[in-house]
């Protein structure tokens, strides 16, 4: 297997029992650290996927290393700790750990454990890699979906939530006549009776952020008896 495993431990009796299981299971790439110190710099240049972390170690706690793990990497972060205590599993999930495995363990639940962390980030970048950055640009605004932020000719817009999600559905339908009923359903998330009062302040403060004279619009429309539609301006 490619995948890289860091054991942390500084009971070395642990990390060899470990590291063999792991060959076993067809594990190759794995380094050894025996303190925190060592952990983290076997860890910012060595990129493992998946670290076996010890919390009790001679320098520093396990829980210290995670934090600064986080401060460089995503990988999973499974802790080892003799302690059964919920105040420290607690601790160590709340530093950014992914697991916690209590000692006296089996080396193969822990090998078990790892490959359930491989597999979730495998899920992951199958997912990241199905969901495209999305920019979406009508005109002057454009839309970074990803950051859920809004921009009119590259200044950021403050917009509330309601703002962005009337925005962002009407920059997704460009020149579409939405009715007031659709927005609600949308943006607000129901299906009851529509408050036309609601829609239209909303309306009114959106028009406020992108337009260039509010009481004016030339891409957020009206259609009288209809709905509104977004269309890129400048109109004739």
């Amino acid at each position: 297997m490619s995948d890289k495993i860091l054991l942390v431990d500084d009971e070395k009796d642990i990390v060899t029992l470990l590291e063999e299981v792991l060959i076993k299971d067809g594990f190759s790439h794995i380094r050894k650290a025996h303190t925190g110190q060592s952990a983290l710099e076997i860890c910012a240049e060595y990129q493992p996927d998946v670290v076996i972390l010890d919390i009790m170690l001679p320098d520093m706690d396990g829980i210290e290393v995670c934090k600064k793990i986080r401060e460089f990497s995503h990988c999973s972060i499974l802790f080892l700790s003799s302690k059964n205590d919920d105040v420290d599993k607690i601790l160590g999930l709340a530093a950014g750990g992914d697991d916690y495995v209590t000692k006296p363990f089996s080396p193969k639940e822990v090998v078990y454990r790892i490959k359930s962390q491989l597999r979730r980030q495998q899920y992951t970048q199958i997912e990241t890699a199905g969901e495209q950055a999305k920019t979406l640009s009508l005109g002057t605004i454009r839309i970074d979906t990803d950051a859920s932020c809004a921009y009119r000719e590259d200044e950021l817009l403050e917009l509330t939530a309601k703002e962005y999600g009337l925005l962002l559905y009407l920059m997704e339908n460009p020149n579409k006549i939405i009715s007031k009923e659709r927005l609600y359903e949308q943006v607000w998330g129901e299906d009851s009776v529509v408050c036309d009062n609601t829609i239209m302040v909303h309306i009114r403060h959106l028009r406020e952020k992108i337009e260039k004279d509010a009481s004016d619009p030339e891409m957020l429309l009206t259609v009288k008896g209809l709905g509104y539609k977004l269309v890129e301006g400048n109109r004739v």
